[in-house]
């Protein structure tokens, strides 16, 4: 994954039993951004995948844009990372002139991009692992579960200016999975077939180890230590390979959602992100104030999540927060919370971009959208084709 933020180590935290976790929360401004996309590289005709990011990263060598295009586990996916945004409209604008060059490059070697969580018929067993030692060390240590990882996802980092403030925030994030995984939901399908799954993606990734929402921790030595140990007993190289749905990026200084299907629209992924900003930001002030950041059972968390994945924006979830009995739909949870965070948007002058999720009510989630295309013909092309049409229309051609 390529790196968003600057890599200069400037703080520590000592955990009791000694260990030390080195870290950037404070080294830059608060509630800055960075997205990361995984894109599809499909046949300009078949609208397959094609194991062709080495023609990519050939064609960008020397381009200005060369270090914020890069590969991934499988030759046929292509990541994108923006630089560091101030605000949601400067990834909006980051996107599209990210979007737009990778496209330009794939129309010229005949090929397209597209963006979504799974593709709707490629199967894993085509794929051919990227030839670097990261990748192929990794499908070495996982084995049938790294083979198996034909999913896209888009990651947003949110800047804290404190450890233990970031903990915190994390902390309260788990109940927010469900409504950011049925807001990004986009695919519904797997070896094309219609899985009935809002996120197919998420069952994909459940396979993974230290996946899934991260316990809760007491505090930064805490996560350290856990972290700590996993490192000193050689379980892994690093922290970069705990695969938590939102974690610490302790060398960034960033909150990671990681959560989110990767959306078609880039308009989806900007409204995504500013709801991350924003609800960073709400946390945060929450901490800031001491108030007690609110804390559910992981299992209640789990199961909103699930019907999250199941069900997308009708998922009929916990309502957790106020403690009914009864469940409602997820779409209600977010409009709730669209209430609080609209004043943290408008300090944040994301206003406009967060109610880019109202839109996403309204129309549905890029789920909703493909399986209304394959419900039309029961043409599972013409699925792949339009979410390439639909990734590719509101790039910025650079």
């Amino acid at each position: 994954m390529k790196q968003i933020y600057p890599a200069t180590i400037t703080g520590k935290s000592f955990a009791p039993g000694g260990s030390v976790l080195d870290h950037k929360f404070g080294q830059s401004d608060p509630y800055t951004l960075g997205v990361e996309e995984e894109y599809m590289l499909l046949d300009g005709e078949t609208f397959d995948l094609v194991q062709h990011i080495d023609t990519v990263l050939a064609a960008v060598e020397g381009h200005e844009l060369e270090s914020r295009i890069n590969p991934e586990l499988m030759q046929s996916v292509l990541e994108i990372a923006t630089p560091v945004c101030r605000t949601a409209t400067d990834v909006d604008q980051e996107l599209r002139k990210l979007r737009g060059y990778v496209v330009e490059v794939a129309s010229g070697k005949g090929l397209r991009v597209g963006s979504a969580g799974t593709h709707p018929f490629s199967l894993f067993e085509r794929q051919r692992i990227t030839a670097r030692d990261r990748y192929r060390n990794l499908v070495d240590q996982l084995q049938y579960v790294a083979r198996r990882e034909l999913i896209f996802g888009m990651h947003v980092h949110v800047a804290v200016d404190d450890a233990e403030k970031a903990i915190q925030i994390v902390n309260g994030l788990l109940v927010e999975l469900p409504t950011l995984l049925a807001l990004s939901a986009s695919s519904p399908f797997w070896r094309g077939e219609p899985t009935g799954l809002s996120s197919s993606r998420q069952m994909v990734f459940a396979a993974f180890p230290r996946s899934g929402p991260p316990p809760r921790f007491k505090d930064y030595a805490d996560y350290a230590e856990v972290v700590g140990q996993l490192e000193k007993t050689g379980c892994i190289a690093d922290y970069t390979h705990i695969w938590w749905d939102i974690r610490l990026h302790p060398k960034w200084g960033t909150v990671e959602v990681r959560i989110c299907d990767a959306v078609t629209r880039v308009e989806d992924a900007v409204a995504i992100t500013a709801y991350c900003q924003a609800l960073v930001k709400l946390y945060s002030e929450m901490y800031e104030r001491r108030e007690p950041i609110p804390s559910f059972h992981r299992i209640l968390t789990t199961e909103n999540k699930w019907l999250a994945a199941r069900y997308g924006l009708e998922a009929p979830v916990m309502d957790l927060a106020t403690g009914r009995r009864n469940r409602v739909p997820v779409a209600q949870l977010v409009r709730r919370r669209l209430r609080d965070l609209e004043p943290h948007a408008r300090e944040l002058g994301a206003e406009r971009e967060l109610e880019g999720i109202r839109e996403i009510l309204g129309r549905g989630n890029g789920s909703d959208r493909q399986l209304r295309v394959f419900n039309a013909n029961r043409d599972i092309v013409e699925v792949a084709r339009e979410i390439a049409a639909a990734t590719e229309v509101a790039a910025i051609v650079v």
